[in-house]
């Protein structure tokens, strides 16, 4: 689907890979109605494309309210006309702990965010992607969604729910109008730690990686490009490309060789 003169909905716009997600799609040729919690963070992303409101609006959300998110696509209707495409964006990591350690707090919030987060946006717009000439839904899913890293176990897990969700909407919907991509991001630098409410280990996991850590502008350049070719899959990032190809090859050495590598954070 190309983007230009589309409107987009885009969850965690407030900054990050989200951000650079909305500035682009406006740089596009795009509308874009950015979702985030953040209110302030939100209007910096506003400021920073530089367009009035009838390119961006922002919309303050708390992606974990169903009721909440339920009402979202009357006010972006109300606000833009139409929506063509939805690209869940947000999320955030657990704590750096084994699941025995983890509270079901956490875990409860790690779910909501990253899984329910993105079934609730997803059950709101489809009726109204359906309506159009044609659409698009990209989900965010992670590497950590098909292979397992110790010390994120639960949020590899709400991951790897988003990843199926994706893909049983594919199915269901290929023939329709509205397509759908999966992306499955390696490591970006991005603040999701801070955003997740987590203080940055004091190790390193990445300092003996072969591999070059991409920016959130890199990104979101590579998830844009998937969307306007409906890519069915999208692995982001050198280290996302050659452990998709590891896993799959053999499954428990490319597990026993990030456990390896998280060792230290676990500690």
């Amino acid at each position: 689907m190309q983007l230009a003169n589309k409107t987009i909905v885009v969850t965690g716009a407030g900054g990050g890979i989200g951000r650079e997600l909305c500035l682009q799609l406006v740089q596009r040729g795009a509308n874009v109605a950015g979702v985030d919690i953040n209110l302030a963070t939100l209007d910096e992303t506003g400021r920073l494309a530089g367009v009035g409101r009838d390119r961006f609006a922002g919309f303050q959300l708390d992606i974990t309210d169903g009721e909440k998110v339920s009402s979202l696509p009357a006010e972006v209707l109300a606000h833009f006309g139409v929506v063509d495409g939805l690209i869940n964006n947000a999320g955030i990591i657990q704590p750096f702990k084994l699941v025995n350690d983890l509270s079901m707090d956490a875990i409860n919030r790690v779910m909501a965010v990253n899984f329910y987060g993105t079934l609730y946006l997803t059950k709101a717009f489809l009726p109204h992607l359906l309506e159009r000439p044609e659409a698009h839904i990209a989900n965010v899913s992670s590497m950590g969604g098909f292979l397992p890293v110790p010390g994120q176990t639960v949020y590899g897990a709400a991951k790897a729910a988003v990843k199926l969700l994706t893909e049983g909407l594919y199915a269901e919907l290929k023939d329709t109008n509205v397509k759908v991509t999966v992306i499955f991001p390696g490591a970006i630098a991005t603040n999701i730690m801070q955003n997740s409410g987590l203080d940055v280990p004091n190790a390193d996991a990445g300092s003996d990686s072969q591999f070059k850590t991409l920016s959130a502008r890199q990104a979101a350049d590579q998830m844009l490009a998937g969307i306007e070719k409906n890519q069915f899959r999208v692995v982001i990032g050198q280290d996302a490309r050659a452990m998709d190809k590891l896993y799959r090859l053999n499954p428990k050495y490319a597990a026993d060789l990030i456990q390896k590598k998280m060792r230290s954070l676990l500690r």
